[in-house]
């Protein structure tokens, strides 16, 4: 759309950094994805006010609002496909209150989740969610994507951290949601439908969240096996003899070979999977704990299981996981990278099918992830410049998503909806759940102003 210059001059009076200028437009025109769209401005609000009198212009002359954190998403939630108005939250970037005694903190949307979770350890707690992203996406993103990350095995994601937000709603009333005790039951739960909605029921400005003790110790340690069946079979062994590890990726036989390349550390590029495990808490029983595990990859005939002696150790381990995306990018040029979840008790099965796939579709399909709630993250390899591999990797692509279902998973576990998943979506939901969803929508959004063309089809 076309934003006309009364509406333009409304923006400004509300909004003192606004910029139409479409060099600087068209750094807010993607997100993760390669789906790219101009925004008409982009506004850059420092106050609830300010977001407050953006809404309320936009509500008035019918224009399209995106909110966006940092762009690091893979859905193209961020992506202002209607033009419009994209609100970034850069300069809404405070901590605004920390109670220590009471552990939760109130911040700003803009806020980047590794610079809270800085400022928190100076206070010995921590924010437990931690996306891959975190260095660089904000804590506003993370909860409109209810956001996960490697630690969601044993402390949750971030839906399970948000006490309270304040929300601008599309004609720029607020409302305060939540509570600031540890549990409460008035009204519904209008915080946690929130969380995940990606900007498509309100405006987010300020977030209150639950932080937690930071562990004294971290064990970390890094198992491989021989046969890939050992290290699934691994993970829910470990859950069901009651240990519960901070961390339990898993990373497959053609990822070992990428980072290997890549890096040239000397991993065993013959061995048919490995695990990434952290445990946490008082030294002692955190190395116990680990040693336990030892324990039972080596009853399942581990190959190899090295506990980190140091912080530089642990890194070294890490940096196999982080660099995995990195490298399966030789493979071929083009990445469709999917979040599926499944019962961690049905991830061996989905292995299996998930070979037979890439073998039917002709297709290199790359495995890793969050093993210990069983999200995992499903690449299918192709070169989007080919016409023909293109369209198979996309038939690919909706089979995995079928698979997924059939093993009562879920199509995204921490990614979200946003424009890629927007056509599967009724697979998961039916056709009740997306029109109710949608009247929902239209209940908090009548003009369809708020990230419109996002989840729902």
């Amino acid at each position: 759309m076309t934003i006309n210059e009364h509406a333009l001059s409304e923006l400004r009076r509300g909004c003192i950094n606004l910029t139409t200028d479409k060099a600087e437009l068209l750094l807010y025109s993607f997100d993760a994805t390669k789906i790219k769209h101009l925004p008409e401005c982009v506004c850059f609000p420092e106050s609830t006010a300010e977001v407050i009198e953006i809404a309320k212009a936009c509500s008035k002359h019918k224009i399209p609002i995106t909110p966006r954190g940092a762009g690091t998403g893979f859905t193209g939630a961020a992506v202002p496909i209607q033009g419009g108005v994209v609100i970034a939250f850069a300069r809404m970037n405070r901590i605004l209150k920390l109670d220590a005694e009471a552990m939760y903190v109130e911040v700003e949307p803009g806020i980047v989740n590794f610079e809270l979770g800085k400022e928190l350890a100076r206070h010995g707690l921590f924010y437990p969610p931690d996306p891959a992203s975190l260095k660089s996406s904000t804590i506003g993103g993370n909860v409109m994507t209810g956001a996960g990350g490697p630690g969601a095995v044993k402390y949750g994601v971030t839906r399970d951290y948000v006490m309270g937000l304040t929300v601008v709603l599309a004609d720029g009333s607020v409302i305060e949601t939540g509570i600031k005790t540890a549990k409460g039951a008035v009204g519904y739960d209008l915080t946690s439908l929130m969380v995940g909605s990606e900007g498509t029921l309100g405006i987010v400005t300020k977030i209150r969240l639950k932080v937690l003790p930071l562990p004294p110790s971290v064990v970390t340690a890094l198992a491989v096996f021989d046969a890939r069946t050992a290290a699934v079979d691994a993970v829910t062994r470990i859950l069901r003899e009651r240990l519960l590890p901070r961390t339990l990726e898993y990373i497959d036989r053609t990822a070992i070979r990428c980072v290997e390349e890549y890096l040239k550390i000397g991993l065993p590029v013959d061995a048919g999977g490995m695990l990434l495990i952290e445990t946490d808490g008082d030294e002692t029983p955190a190395r116990d704990e680990m040693q336990k595990i030892h324990g039972i990859c080596r009853e399942l005939d581990a190959r190899g299981f090295t506990i980190a002696q140091n912080a530089d150790e642990a890194q070294s381990f890490w940096k196999i996981r982080r660099s995995i995306s990195a490298a399966i990018n030789r493979i071929s040029p083009t990445k469709l990278n999917e979040d599926i979840t499944v019962p961690r008790t049905r991830i061996a099965e989905l292995m299996d099918r998930l070979d037979a796939l890439s073998q039917r579709a002709g297709l290199p399909i790359v495995n890793f992830g969050h093993a210990g709630d069983g999200n995992i993250h499903v690449n299918v390899m192709t070169d989007a410049a080919n016409a023909e591999e293109y369209a198979r990797a996309l038939k690919a692509v909706e089979e995995v998503f079928d698979i997924t279902l059939e093993l009562d998973g879920t199509l995204s576990g921490e990614h979200g909806v946003g424009l890629a998943k927007m056509p599967y979506i009724r697979k998961e939901l039916g056709e009740a759940e997306v029109a109710i969803s949608k009247r929902l929508k239209l209940a908090f959004d009548p003009d369809n102003i708020l990230n419109p063309g996002k989840i729902f089809p």
